[in-house]
């Protein structure tokens, strides 16, 4: 801006000066030509003859002049050509006096500003892709890594080339048009070189680099692409990659250098934590010429590999899940109904720190689909509702009816509002009408459990004992009409509440859906535009108390919250452990976090766990399949849960945690429309609890113990899978 004045003021100065000694020349020429007539006295005319006649008039004796005073001065007819040249001097002189104070603004005061717009335009620096961190569990055993992909890459220039581009698509099995299409596909950047193909032949980049004078403008690289050694492995928690297009970018989070053309995180971790993951680029200063075609390199330094991601996943645990979940569901061929359900989760977290130690998933996706373009088909199978949504994440995003896994929170509240004690009794035969309404309500066990205190209830998980407890809710409040209630019309719910199943687990990864505690506010809103359906009724109140009706929660809520029934505390579940950068030194550490302490009487609790304690020595189902798996029942807290569907086969419910006198894991696992929860569930939870306390000691072994490759979803499912089946429901 101020070269801009200074320049101004110079040229208009130069200007004046010119214009102002053209005009004093000017002056002083015309002074000098002027022709003026002296006086003349008289001129004789004696002997001078008229050749004109009387036509022209008669001449005779002497012709006198006038004199007197100076005559009026008579104009040079050069004097009009000299003003011209004047003038043409003056806007000339204007010209080049502009033209050289422009000049040495340039020259002179602009010089490094205009020195360095020509290196620009000479110059281009063109990145070089960074090699992403890796992502390993809390052993260090990495569960995405990169492979090195040999890639062939041509300067634009070589799109114009015809027979390079016929011999690059000869050498590598591409259509000549497709060769051509990529080489000029500009995303990546005007003077990078474009990628023609990835993970090419090693005898196709050898014959290339030994013909190089029959490939100008062409260069084989070694690029490093996404791995996963064990397939899909935590497909759902570690995620994908993409590149990043144009759209993309605009998107970009704050201190993240990208450019078109990059891979960048697209779901799970990859995505959570691209930041960190993201190495720097790699940096070509080229010598580009007036076509922007590259004529040398002049510098080059390499990328620098992002930094690597620590999970509080543990390898085998993870794989455990993974493997058991798709035997149950899908055991031939990965088809879909040929096991029990259609889809499931498995969450188990690390009771002293809330680390998320296994999330599976099924049906999954598998990653390495995602490296370079994902085709349409398979896209499409990914998204495909028929083939149950492999890219569904459900252990943070689906939402079930808790069923019985609910009780042990409602039998809390109970004890909390004094409609449950440590000696009060139930009489349970089979089925209830406490509404009067001559409409029973079924107990699982048709033949009814008999006579129950609330820990028998918890055992034997009989709905029966529940549904009077609801109905004491209900008549104590207003909203049964009571002109003197006792408790507030919503005491259950805000009970229910101090566990967070109407709140985010807050836990670091995207796309996280939150649970629904139903209350009389919540119905109204949800049926506005149906009046008659709004009201709440004593029928919402036995249905909610057993985890069914309106009710739903996520498998990752469960899982926190009967984390908070063994420790006493809302563990905030987290998947980062730590970070370590480039050279492995640790840069950053998860710290544990809380919600804070639970709200809950310590006698309750100890009740409580006595009882979920009842579930795994009590029950013979559970028992068993405890021993199975080598687990004393003894150590052991658990619960199990069926919801039932109108139109559906039931979805299977199991939580547990151990050991009871020091807890270390919680596991939750859900099957939907895959049957009872002792039956369908339970199995999966065992396996899997099992693992989970077996991982401490093994990994100190072999961090890898007894894993293997993880298929992704084949998209296949056989017709009437999850329809209703009769039976009727078990818990």
């Amino acid at each position: 801006m101020i070269a801009a004045i200074i320049a101004a003021v110079v040229t208009l100065v130069v200007a004046i000066i010119v214009i102002a000694v053209v005009f004093a020349l000017r002056n002083n020429t015309k002074s000098s030509n002027v022709s003026v007539k002296k006086d003349v006295r008289s001129i004789s005319s004696v002997g001078v003859k008229s050749s004109l006649g009387n036509a022209g008039g008669h001449v005779g004796g002497s012709t006198q002049v006038r004199t007197g005073s100076a005559q009026r001065p008579t104009s040079n007819p050069a004097d009009n050509l000299k003003s011209r040249f004047v003038a043409m001097g003056v806007l000339a002189a204007g010209i080049f006096g502009t033209l050289t104070a422009k000049l040495w603004t340039m020259q002179v005061l602009s010089s490094d500003a205009y020195r360095s717009k020509a290196d620009d335009n000479q110059y281009a620096t063109v990145s070089t892709p960074a090699p992403r961190g890796y992502i390993c569990d809390a052993n260090g055993l990495p569960l995405v890594k990169n492979r090195v992909s040999l890639t062939v890459l041509a300067d634009v220039e070589a799109a114009s080339d015809r027979d390079v581009v016929q011999r690059l698509s000869a050498v590598l099995g591409v259509p000549y048009n497709v060769v051509r299409q990529r080489i000029q596909d500009a995303t990546g950047g005007a003077q990078s070189q474009r990628v023609v193909a990835s993970d090419v032949r090693l005898r196709d980049i050898a014959f290339i680099t030994e013909h190089s004078d029959a490939f100008p403008g062409i260069k084989t690289e070694e690029r490093y692409v996404r791995d996963y050694p064990y397939g899909a492995l935590a497909a759902h928690v570690v995620g994908y990659t993409g590149s990043v297009t144009e759209d993309g970018m605009k998107s970009v989070g704050e201190g993240r250098d990208v450019e078109l053309g990059d891979d960048m995180g697209a779901s799970g971790i990859e995505l959570q934590y691209d930041r960190l993951l993201a190495g720097e680029h790699g940096k070509r200063k080229v010598v580009a010429n007036a076509d922007g075609e590259v004529v040398r390199v002049v510098s080059e330094t390499q990328p620098t590999k992002g930094s690597d991601v620590y999970l509080a996943l543990k390898g085998p645990v993870q794989y455990v899940a993974d493997r058991e979940l798709a035997a149950l569901i899908a055991p031939e061929n990965g088809t879909i109904g040929t096991g029990s359900g259609v889809a499931g989760s498995v969450v188990v977290m690390d009771l002293r720190d809330g680390g998320i130690v296994a999330m599976a998933n099924y049906p999954l996706f598998d990653p390495a689909e995602f490296t370079g373009k994902i085709s349409e088909d398979v896209y499409a199978v990914y998204n495909s509702d028929e083939a149950q949504k492999p890219l569904f994440n459900r252990a943070i995003s689906g939402s079930y009816p808790a069923a019985s896994t609910y009780k042990t929170f409602t039998g809390l509240a109970a004890l909390a509002n004094g409609f449950a004690d440590m000696k009060r009794t139930w009489t349970c035969g089979g089925s209830w009408d406490g509404w009067g309404t001559g409409q029973e309500q079924m107990c699982w066990n048709h033949s009814g459990h008999g006579t129950l205190d609330l820990r028998g209830g918890i055992v034997q998980s009989c709905d029966v004992v529940f549904y009077q407890i609801a109905h004491d809710f209900f008549e104590a409040s207003s909203l049964s009409g009571n002109p003197s209630p006792t408790v507030s019309d919503t005491a259950l719910q805000d009970y229910l509440a101090k566990f967070h199943f109407d709140q985010y687990t807050g836990i670091d990864l995207g796309g996280e859906s939150v649970g629904i505690i139903p209350t009389p506010e919540w119905k109204a809103e949800r049926f506005r535009n149906t009046p008659e359906e709004a009201a709440w009724k004593g029928g919402d109140m036995t249905n909610m108390i057993i985890g069914q009706g309106y009710v739903l929660v996520t498998p990752l809520q469960v899982a926190v919250a009967y984390g908070a029934i063994a420790t006493g505390k809302l563990l905030k579940p987290h998947l980062l452990k730590e970070v370590r950068n480039a050279s492995g030194d640790v840069a950053a550490t998860h710290k544990i976090e809380t919600a804070g302490e639970l709200d809950v009487p310590e006698a309750d609790l100890a009740f409580m766990r006595d009882a979920l304690n009842g579930v795994a020595t009590d029950n013979a189902d559970v028992s068993k399949l405890l021993n199975e798996q080598g687990i004393d029942p003894a150590t052991v807290a658990c619960k199990t849960g069926t919801a039932e569907y109108t139109d559906m086969a039931d979805t299977a419910w199991f939580a547990c945690y151990a050991p009871v006198d020091d807890p270390r894991y919680v596991v939750t696992c859900v099957v939907e429309h895959g049957g009872g929860g002792s039956s369908v569930a339970a199995p999966l939870g065992a396996k899997v609890l099992a693992a989970a306390l077996a991982s401490d000691a093994a990994a100190e072994e072999d961090p890898a113990a007894g894993m293997g490759v993880i298929a992704g979803s084949t998209g296949k499912v056989l017709e009437g899978a999850g329809a209703a089946t009769s039976g009727g429901r078990t818990d």
